[in-house]
């Protein structure tokens, strides 16, 4: 039945070329932005995860910062102990060589001493980064211990979506070489603490004084790496209580050596995290990418289909709406 009221083809042909012009402007909006999902009208699945992924892309990427602080933070301490363990044991050749000397040599070699003292706590006190300073601490007079050094090494999400961060410790504690704090009860540092010359241990009835020079060693005898002397007041040390301050140093640097790997393993521990946190946040955006990112090689060959299929529902609505004309002709005398 032809109808000049209804034009059944025209209504056809201008919801497909609706259909046609709505598409297009979808693959025009992947093609400009580069996504397939940009919103969460697209896909609310797919959007929701990009964005929790792409929140904790942004937060790894802080990680990976503080990665990196950490690890100049552990070479700088790990630069620090290096030194002063080459100057300690400077210290322990003068000592050797100081044995069976001259009260007049003695005197000369202490100056030695002395200074070479003076260079290992300026070591402690340069190896110092971004205001951390795990070598020459002061814990205050409240502490009773050294607090560690948390490096922040991984941002973590759990299967109910929980987020929690995870941090590498350095135990300053243990790696300390001078120590200002006053609480009672708190240890002092490898080099600052005093030792039993017998054994070189740090024992609780150590006094924390050097025994007096010139007399034969005794078994509770005490000496200081950072402070020892072999010559003091006009009176140079026994070569018996030389040989106990050759313990004490032996044993401070024994101390110093198992630091240092304290440190060089984390500063292992804290590259290969760091190698771990930039593939992570590399898969991540792979990952993501899967999931929302357009297809540009289907977006152009679509983008062209459509661009025909839109010329062909003008081309169609144009005929359809022709037709209407040909009913005048029936009219026409």
């Amino acid at each position: 039945m032809s109808s000049i009221m209804t034009n059944s083809a025209a209504l056809t042909a201008l919801q497909s070329l609706n259909a046609t012009s709505k598409s297009l402007q979808d693959t025009q909006a992947r093609i400009s932005t580069g996504y397939r999902v940009s919103q969460a009208s697209d896909n609310a699945a797919y959007w929701s995860i990009a964005t929790t992924m792409r929140s904790d892309n942004q937060a790894m990427s802080t990680v990976s910062d503080a990665l990196g602080l950490g690890a100049s933070k552990v070479d700088t301490a790990y630069t620090g102990m290096n030194s002063a363990i080459s100057t300690i044991n400077q210290i322990k050749a003068k000592l050797l060589a100081s044995y069976g000397q001259t009260d007049a040599s003695k005197e000369k070699t202490q100056t030695e001493i002395t200074a070479l003292q003076a260079q290992m706590k300026s070591y402690a006190d340069g190896a110092t980064f971004s205001g951390t300073n795990m070598l020459s601490v002061d814990s205050g007079s409240t502490a009773t211990t050294a607090a560690d050094v948390k490096i922040l090494s991984a941002f973590n999400r759990d299967a109910a979506g929980a987020s929690s961060i995870s941090t590498i410790d350095v135990k300053v504690e243990s790696i300390k070489l001078y120590e200002a704090g006053t609480t009672s009860g708190l240890a002092k540092g490898i080099l600052d603490t005093y030792r039993l010359g017998s054994d070189g241990s740090v024992a609780a009835a150590v006094s924390g004084t050097q025994t007096a020079l010139g007399a034969a060693a005794l078994a509770t005898d005490t000496y200081s790496a950072a402070s020892l002397s072999i010559f003091s007041g006009g009176t140079a040390a026994s070569d018996s209580q030389i040989k106990q301050m050759l313990t004490v140093i032996d044993s401070a640097l024994a101390d110093m050596t198992n630091s240092a790997t304290t440190l060089g393993a984390a500063k292992s521990s804290i590259d290969l995290q760091k190698t771990f946190t930039s593939d992570l946040m590399d898969s991540i955006d792979r990952g993501v990418g899967q999931l929302v990112d357009a297809d540009m090689n289907k977006e152009s060959t679509r983008l062209q289909a459509l661009q025909v299929q839109q010329q062909l529902g003008v081309q169609a609505l144009s005929i359809a709406n022709g037709s209407s004309q040909s009913i005048l002709s029936l009219f026409r005398g």
